[in-house]
């Protein structure tokens, strides 16, 4: 049943919030089409979408894609520990209190006033074990003790772009001392045409963890438009007929790439050092139009 006359004018009412943080200008977009839910930007760019009536809904493609990780890294409903690096409006972290109840989560988010305004604006539940810390994303994954975590998920970006010091064998070789064995880690990349920075970061995982695979939409594989891919390690075998059964059935369906596919299309690229790390490409203008 869709929502009354009265409901959509209620919700049409409501402003955005708007304030500056230390990452940028941050803006709290009500969603018209639902009652409780927002959409965070940051200098216009799109970071998070958050319903708090149903915190397991996951609007942006990426985090749809992120969800499944989650769904598939330990048998459903059975808590997890789990390390998001990056934070935004914590959508992912609501998402696994929600689907996973007395899991134990640590986000870390550098931007301390952006964290100050989502709780103040979209309030965490309660009842979920969520601690969040604003410091740099690498300072905050050294202080997680030894084998803890069963999900290390990466979504940090700072002016549309991943930092350099998160792109190299020595930052995914702490979140391998992070994760328990068997854990999984993730990371939301962006990339464009030539797909130089998807490549190296494939081929930087590749030199930590010894299973991978790709989740992104065919277009962005082929190097035809700029887009957001998942990338998911272990050290056991991951499901990826799941994963691609997942990903087929999405409102966006993503192709997920493993195996000799997956090494051939990193078309040799070396693996990413802290000595020689940049930030991932900016966007092009047209992305966010």
């Amino acid at each position: 049943m869709g929502r009354s006359r009265k409901a959509r004018r209620e919700q049409a009412a409501i402003e955005a919030v708007v304030e500056t943080v230390d990452g940028g200008l941050a803006e709290l977009i009500p969603d018209r089409d639902r009652a409780r839910a927002w959409t965070l930007l940051i200098d216009g760019a799109p970071q998070s979408h958050v319903d708090l009536d149903d915190p397991a809904y996951l609007s942006f493609e990426y985090q749809r894609r992120l969800g499944h990780v989650i769904d598939l890294a330990v048998p459903p409903g059975r808590p997890v520990h789990a390390v998001h690096l990056g934070g935004g409006a914590l959508t992912l972290a609501r998402y696994v209190a929600a689907t996973r109840p007395r899991s134990t989560q640590q986000v870390v988010e550098r931007d301390a006033a952006l964290v100050q305004l989502v709780r103040r604006e979209l309030p965490l539940d309660p009842g979920a074990r969520i601690r969040v810390r604003s410091v740099d994303a690498r300072d905050g994954l050294a202080k997680v003790p030894d084998g803890w975590a069963d999900l290390v998920i990466t979504d940090v970006f700072s002016g549309a772009r991943t930092p350099a010091h998160l792109t190299s064998t020595e930052f995914l070789a702490d979140v391998r001392r992070a994760l328990k064995p068997g854990g999984w880690y993730a990371a939301n990349l962006a990339d464009g045409p030539p797909l130089a920075h998807l490549r190296g970061q494939i081929a930087t995982a590749a030199a930590v963890f010894p299973e991978l695979a790709l989740v992104a939409d065919a277009a962005v594989l082929r190097g035809k438009r700029f887009g957001n891919a998942v990338l998911v390690g272990s050290d056991r075998p991951l499901p990826v007929a799941e994963l691609t059964r997942l990903a087929a059935s999405d409102p966006h369906p993503a192709r997920v790439e493993h195996g000799r596919t997956l090494t051939d299309f990193t078309g040799g690229a070396a693996p990413v050092t802290d000595a020689a790390a940049v930030a991932s490409p900016a966007p092009p203008p047209s992305v966010f139009r």
